[in-house]
């Protein structure tokens, strides 16, 4: 038998590791060296939050009530059309990193908590289809299952934030950046379209 844990660190992995919104934005703040901690942290305590969420069996009660899956179902398209629209808007603009303006942290943080709790893909990656999955593991296994996924979200979280800085040599060109913002930009607006024609 694969232990709980690990399961849970992979398992969380394969869900995080994919152009997301909140990937886009760690992956932004990191390759500018803007209150990356901030961002990071932040994150990785949403995550965490609704892991054990999901764990403790909120994703049963909120799978059992319709109504709430259809608010967060269209709030979250809303919110990622906004955010892909944005996006491609920034890659007509883009220019190295070095000219971008300075963010403040308090506009960071805020981003951050939009992305993690606007976001329905959040719910329904971390709360949803980790707690069902966790809640396979047994009473005791699912808490190690859950411990093993939020490692994966601490991993990765600090992987991309921090080891942004690597790539910025390569970042820093005008025409990869906009490549990125494109890329992010139809991600989220193709899955914004999977939500609403789903």
């Amino acid at each position: 038998m694969i232990n709980p844990a690990l399961t849970g660190l992979f398992t969380g992995l394969s869900l995080i590791i994919a152009i997301g919104a909140q990937n886009a934005l760690v992956l932004r703040q990191g390759l500018t060296l803007q209150h990356v901690g901030s961002v990071v942290l932040v994150c990785i305590a949403g995550d965490v939050l609704l892991i054990n969420a999901g764990v403790a069996g909120v994703g049963a009660i909120i799978s059992s009530h319709p109504t709430v899956l259809d608010i967060l179902r269209w709030a979250g398209a809303a919110y990622l059309i906004w955010f892909g629209v944005r996006s491609l808007a920034a890659a007509r603009t883009s220019h190295a990193l070095t000219s971008g303006k300075v963010a403040t942290r308090g506009s960071v943080i805020g981003a951050a908590l939009a992305i993690t709790f606007l976001n329905p893909h959040v719910y329904l990656d971390t709360v949803l289809m980790l707690g069902n999955v966790a809640n396979q593991q047994g009473i005791v296994g699912r808490w190690w299952f859950a411990a093993g996924a939020c490692m994966g979200s601490v991993a990765w979280f600090v992987l991309i934030g921090y080891g942004a800085r690597l790539a910025a040599p390569v970042m820093s060109r005008p025409m990869t950046w906009r490549v990125l913002d494109v890329v992010i930009g139809v991600t989220m607006l193709t899955i914004a379209a999977l939500l609403i024609f789903a």
